[in-house]
This record gives structure tokens, C-alpha cells and sequence, in this order.
């Protein structure tokens, strides 16, 4: 289905941005990157029933707003 390409696509690309942010020090736009990617990564997990990509990405998420809230809290 075209909205699972367009949540994976998105997903992998908002990841990659927040790595190469991450490489050159960007901090707090790095995480919220992730955090992007990882929403649009769990929204594809949830639609095509994976389970273990599922809590991968939820605990993901925890973990990208904990950054978050120490990035700009």
C-alpha cells in the first residue's frame, strides 16, 4: 500500500537526518529527528501488524522524549 511506502520512506529518512545530525554534534534537533522517524516507523509497525518492530519503536519513543525534554527542558 502507497501510506506504508510513504511511513517507511519517511521513517528512514528522518532516522538517517537525525544520525548524520548526531555525527556533527546537533543536539536536540538530532533527537527530535529520531523521534520523527520513530513515530513514523511505529504508525507503519502498528498498520502491518508487526509486534516486535511495534515495541522496538514505543520504546524508542520513551527514550527519544526523555532526550527531549533534556535537550529543550
Amino acid at each position: 500500500m502507497l501510506i506504508n511506502n510513504v511511513l517507511q520512506w519517511t521513517g528512514a529518512l528522518f532516522i538517517i537526518a537525525g544520525h548524520i545530525l548526531n555525527s556533527i554534534g546537533v543536539d536536540g534537533y538530532n533527537i527530535a529527528a529520531f523521534t520523527v522517524g520513530t513515530v513514523a516507523f511505529l504508525a507503519w509497525s502498528v498498520r502491518v501488524a508487526n509486534k516486535p518492530q511495534t515495541v522496538v519503536n514505543v520504546v524508542a519513543i520513551t527514550v527519544c522524549t526523555i532526550g527531549l525534554f533534556r535537550a529543550y527542558g
